[in-house]
């Protein structure tokens, strides 16, 4: 692997460092002030106890410190059988002073989960003003693989780094570029076709939705791994800003409309993890990157366009372009057949009336392959939920004018007859799904921070690892 790739400091391999441990205590145990759970306290430390009113609830915790006020112990509230709380503990990297530590006696069910939240947790956007990371480091053991620890939590610092970048310095440009160079790092090859080449080459909704802007769309693709690997395609939505064109939004929407490349930014970070691991995959990439503006050249309501898979579609709303600029890229990865193809994207709000910021739907028609992204987003805390490709929704797609309209007729199902209009630019996969993600964490959360959020590549890259990966 090359020797740039991202290792975390946050947390290192136990080589018998000097740490203050780390116990975690179940509820039930915190009333008993004699049983294991405060086993070697000293009366003056378990007085600590009691006059802090520790009960151990789930994630709360208590520094306890020696007879000089150091810090000697760390106590904190073991995570609920939730497994959606298995991150829990991984908070405790924001809230301990610097130093290293370890967990004793019972730890965490799943010590190399942990650890990934723990480094997750540290994560911090400090491009534009000082954030300081925590200095807490995890001392791990064997049972933590630390390479692939490393690729994870590298990919996931990709894409939402990507993601937190505003738009004035993240344009269509600055994204090819980001694509390129993750490429290049892993010797992987491509290309970029910008501009007016974009109709040359056959693009015309990916050129229709960037025309507008004086910044010129694009269309990325790249390739890595071996021609002999099964072909594994990621696609993902690179809309750098959305104005939503002549259907402008209002300002309280457009807000955020920095992440609406999150799709993008969450392909670039799954293939990080994939070629850093060095999966045996012939890896491809694409991404259409556009910014959705409003000028002269803007694309309107009730225009008509024939795509590049030659099915003309009409132009409902101009703020639902990412769909649009995915049919392209969508028929071009679709061309070569590849086993598995993945596409993502921040495409709808009606998937967040759905399912809320945390939970993206899965849309596939391949059962083996949602089964398995379903019980690897449970027992990885990356959480997806399948919803429909509900034939009969189709139809909320006619257009009198055009093969398709883009989008529905009325307020229903949003998130489902987009996925359904995507589907219509697919054939060849073996597998192919579609992710609605949101690509954005509200509230901060162990783990997750408010900002830039990755979302299902953490399950995706355990799926693809154990497909191909080595047996």
């Amino acid at each position: 692997m090359p020797a740039a790739e991202a290792k975390s400091v946050h947390v290192v391999r136990d080589e018998g460092q000097s740490a203050c441990p780390i116990r975690l205590v179940r509820e039930e145990d915190a009333t008993d002030s004699g049983g294991a759970a405060f086993a070697g306290l000293t009366p003056a430390q378990l007085a600590w106890v009691t006059a802090n009113d520790f009960k151990a609830k789930p994630g709360t915790t208590l520094l306890v410190p020696d007879a000089d006020g150091a810090l000697s112990l760390v106590l904190c509230g073991a995570p609920s059988e939730d497994p959606y709380a298995a991150f829990e503990p991984a908070a405790l990297c924001s809230k301990l002073p610097d130093g290293h530590y370890r967990f004793e006696g019972d730890g965490p069910q799943d010590p190399e989960l942990t650890a990934l939240g723990w480094a997750l947790e540290a994560y911090r956007f400090d491009e534009f003003s000082e954030k300081p990371s925590s200095g807490a480091q995890l001392l791990v053991g064997d049972d933590v693989d630390l390479t692939r620890l490393n690729a994870i939590d590298a990919g996931a610092s990709l894409a939402r780094d990507l993601v937190n970048r505003p738009a004035n310095v993240l344009g269509p440009e600055q994204l090819a570029d980001a694509a390129m160079a993750l490429a290049a790092r892993f010797g992987g090859e491509g290309t970029v076709i910008a501009g007016e080449d974009l109709l040359a080459r056959n693009f015309p909704l990916v050129h229709a939705v960037g025309a507008a802007s004086d910044r010129a769309p694009r269309l990325i693709d790249f390739t890595w791994g071996s021609s002999d690997h099964p072909k594994v395609t990621l696609v993902g939505k690179g809309v750098c800003f959305d104005s939503g064109g002549l259907n402008i939004k209002p300002g309280n929407s457009m807000e955020l409309m920095k992440k609406d490349m999150g799709g993008a930014a969450n392909v670039l970070g799954l293939a990080s993890m994939i070629m850093q691991t060095d999966l045996p995959v012939r890896l491809r990439v694409v991404i259409p990157a556009v910014e959705n503006a409003i000028s002269g050249s803007a694309f309107r309501p009730g225009d008509v366009f024939k795509s590049r898979k030659g099915i003309t579609v009409e132009i409902g709303n101009t703020d639902a372009e990412g769909r649009l600029v995915l049919a392209d890229a969508l028929a071009l990865a679709d061309e070569e057949s590849p086993a598995l193809m993945i596409d993502m994207a921040t495409l709808t709000g009606a998937a967040r009336v759905a399912t809320g910021p945390d939970l993206p739907p899965m849309y596939t028609d391949d059962d083996a392959f949602a089964a398995e992204v379903h019980d690897a987003g449970l027992s990885c805390c990356d959480p997806v939920w399948r919803l429909p490709l509900w034939p009969p929704y189709s139809k909320m797609l006619s257009s009198k004018v055009a093969d398709i309209n883009h989008i529905s007729g009325g307020g229903f199902a949003g998130s489902i007859t987009a996925a359904l209009f995507l589907k219509r630019f697919v054939e060849n996969a073996s597998t192919w799904a579609h992710f609605d993600i949101y690509a954005w964490t509200p509230t901060a959360k162990p783990a997750r921070p408010q900002g830039g959020a990755a979302h299902a590549i953490r399950a995706l890259y355990e799926v693809i690892r154990g497909r191909y990966g080595p047996q």
